[in-house]
């Protein structure tokens, strides 16, 4: 599939279909083309929940060939986990969902566009928390709208695609006498891409903090490692009226989150 484009900033979208990254393997040949200068996401990891849809941003330039105009190169920047490129396209990525070329008359151009996941569809496993390489699907069109050559540009380094993490907060009782004992409970749950829900993120490490009313700032009083199910409890000193929330970084596989402050008035 291609998309008609003109005009000095060409936008290029609808390149969802797997077609628009395979093509007949008699057609596989050097385009020519050059890709520098590709950032994914702005050099940040992935992070996708269980139904939103998520357009990680990209940037780019581009060159073709003398000879071939602009609307006839085509550049789609995609991420792959197999052994090849071309095998990751054949057997699922995630692929580009618009690009916009901004011609400069040097057979070159500056590109920005979106990839596009949509998690029921693109991510089937909970193992696609991983590595993603980053490759370019790069194409020269004929005059008459047939493919002349297509080509996987690889060595543009990897990003990481990371589980969506959520954590709650909520202190007991409310109000407290100062001095007396707050529960503090929470839960912690990420997204699974099989169930297609947030599940509990078992053995996972909280802090919790808290901030005095009137401040801006949030202070750690301890660390608490979640059970096998999510759950948090801890137990703490009621000081002063303030705000307590659980917060945690990412890991490899999964996002950080910070729960909304659950204030306490202290009388």
């Amino acid at each position: 599939m291609r998309a008609g484009r003109s005009g000095s900033a060409v936008v290029l979208a609808g390149a969802l279909a797997l077609g628009a990254f395979t093509a007949p393997t008699a057609q596989a040949a050097d385009t020519g083309i050059t890709v520098t200068k590709l950032v994914i996401n702005k050099g940040k990891p992935v992070v996708v929940g269980t139904n939103a849809e998520v357009t990680p941003d990209f940037t780019f330039r581009i060159s073709w060939p003398s000879g071939v105009k602009i609307g006839d190169a085509e550049a789609d920047p995609f991420l792959y986990h197999d052994t090849t490129a071309a095998k990751g396209a054949e057997d699922g990525g995630i692929y580009t969902g618009s690009v916009t070329y901004y011609e400069d008359g040097s057979h070159s151009a500056d590109c920005d566009g979106e990839l596009y996941i949509e998690p029921r569809y693109t991510l089937d496993s909970n193992n696609d928390a991983t590595t993603w390489k980053i490759a370019v699907s790069a194409k020269i069109w004929g005059s008459n709208g047939q493919l002349k050559s297509h080509e996987y540009l690889t060595g543009f380094g990897t990003v990481q695609v990371q589980r969506a993490a959520k954590v709650t907060a909520n202190a007991t009782p409310e109000p407290v006498a100062k001095g007396g004992t707050l529960t503090v409970k929470g839960a912690i749950t990420r997204a699974d891409w099989v169930k297609h829900k947030y599940v509990g993120f078992g053995g996972k490490a909280a802090r919790l903090q808290f901030r005095k009313k009137g401040s801006s700032t949030y202070t750690t009083l301890k660390t608490v490692k979640a059970d096998s199910a999510g759950a948090l409890r801890t137990t703490v000193k009621a000081s002063a009226d303030g705000y307590y929330r659980w917060t945690f970084g990412a890991t490899s596989t999964t996002g950080g989150a910070t729960s909304a402050g659950d204030y306490v008035d202290v009388t």
